[in-house]
C-alpha cells in the first residue's frame, strides 16, 4: 500500500498563529482567565486540547463579566460590533483573525462607503461570512451557490445603485466562484460597473489544487478535518469530482482498515484547521 500525503495537508498559517498564540498567551497568563469567542478554529481535537490548559470558550462577549479580562478573538474574525462593545466593557481583546480575513473586513468597509452593492459568496452561517457581513452595509446579498445568482441581481436592481463588487469567503470553492462570477457577468445590466475582488486566500487555492491533482492519481482519498470546517468540505467536494472512493474523517477511529486491504494507492489531504498530529495518526493507522 502506498500512502500519498499531500504537502499542503494541515495548519494554514492563519490557523497556526491562532493557536500557537493562544497557547502562548495561556503559558504566559496563568492565574488569569482568559476567553476564546466561540471556538478558535473549527477543529474539535484542537479546541479540546486547548480548553484542558486553561482557555474558557464563551459565544457572546456578555458572558464575560470581570473588567480587564482578556478575550481572544477566533481565525474566522467577529462581527464589528463586537470590538466595539468590548471597548466599553474594558475587555482587552487579543486578536487572532486570520490577516486574509481582516483584508475582506476592509475591502467590504470601503466598498460600502463608496456606494457599492455587495455580493459575498460563502456559507451564510459561517463566523467567518457573518463577521464579513458587518463591515457591508444594508446593501448586500449573499451567494451560496449559483442558484441565489437571480435573488441577488434582483435585489441589486430594487436598490437601483449602478455599482456592484463581488468578493469571497476565503475558503469558498474556487471553480464556483469562477463560476459564480461568469453567470453574473452575463446577467447584469452593462451599466452596471462591475468590480472582482477574489478574496479567496491563496493558501485555500493552493490546497484545493492540489487536491484535485492527489484524487487523480490514487485508488482511495481519505481527507481529514471537522465536521463544521467550510475548507474540509471544499476539500471534500474537489476530491469526489476526481476519485470513487471517499471518506471524510476527523480521527483515525473512523476508519475501517477492512475497506483498504486491497488498495494500492491512498491520498490523504487535511483540511485548515487539522493538525499534524491527526494526520500522523491517521497514517499509523492506515499502515498497521
Amino acid at each position: 500500500m502506498e500512502i500519498i500525503v499531500g504537502k499542503t495537508a494541515g495548519f494554514c498559517y492563519g490557523v497556526k498563529r491562532a493557536v500557537e498564540g493562544s497557547k502562548e498567551k495561556i503559558i504566559n497568563n496563568k492565574g488569569q482567565e482568559i476567553y476564546c469567542l466561540g471556538e478558535l478554529v473549527h477543529n474539535k481535537q484542537v479546541n479540546l486540547e486547548l480548553e484542558k490548559e486553561g482557555l474558557k470558550f464563551i459565544e457572546n462577549i456578555d458572558e464575560v463579566k470581570k473588567e480587564n479580562s482578556k478575550v481572544i478573538i477566533r481565525a474566522h474574525g467577529i462581527e464589528k460590533n463586537i470590538y466595539k462593545k468590548a471597548s466599553e466593557n474594558n475587555i482587552d481583546i487579543i486578536d487572532y483573525t486570520c490577516p486574509n480575513v481582516l483584508k475582506i473586513h476592509k475591502i467590504a468597509e470601503e466598498y460600502e462607503k463608496q456606494g457599492y452593492y455587495i455580493f459575498i459568496t460563502g456559507n451564510r452561517n459561517h463566523p467567518e461570512v457573518i463577521g464579513i457581513v458587518s463591515y457591508c452595509g444594508q446593501n448586500f446579498s449573499l451567494i451560496e451557490k449559483e442558484e441565489d445568482i437571480e435573488k441577488a441581481i434582483e435585489n441589486l436592481e430594487k436598490s437601483n445603485i449602478k455599482k456592484l463588487v463581488l468578493i469571497s469567503q476565503t475558503t469558498y470553492s474556487i471553480k464556483r466562484f469562477e463560476e459564480i462570477k461568469k453567470i453574473i457577468e452575463k446577467k447584469i445590466s452593462e451599466k452596471i460597473d462591475f468590480a472582482i475582488k477574489n478574496t479567496i486566500c491563496l493558501a485555500t487555492e493552493t490546497r484545493q489544487k492540489e487536491t484535485e491533482e492527489l484524487a487523480s492519481k490514487v485508488d482511495a482519498m481519505i481527507i481529514i478535518g471537522g465536521k463544521n470546517s467550510s475548507n474540509t468540505k471544499k476539500l471534500h467536494e474537489v476530491a469526489s469530482e476526481n476519485c470513487k472512493n471517499i471518506i471524510c474523517i476527523e480521527t483515525k477511529d473512523e476508519i475501517d482498515k477492512s475497506e483498504y486491504k486491497n488498495i494500492n494507492r491512498i491520498g490523504i489531504m487535511a483540511g485548515a484547521s487539522t493538525p499534524q498530529k491527526s494526520i500522523y495518526e491517521v497514517i499509523k493507522s492506515l499502515k498497521e
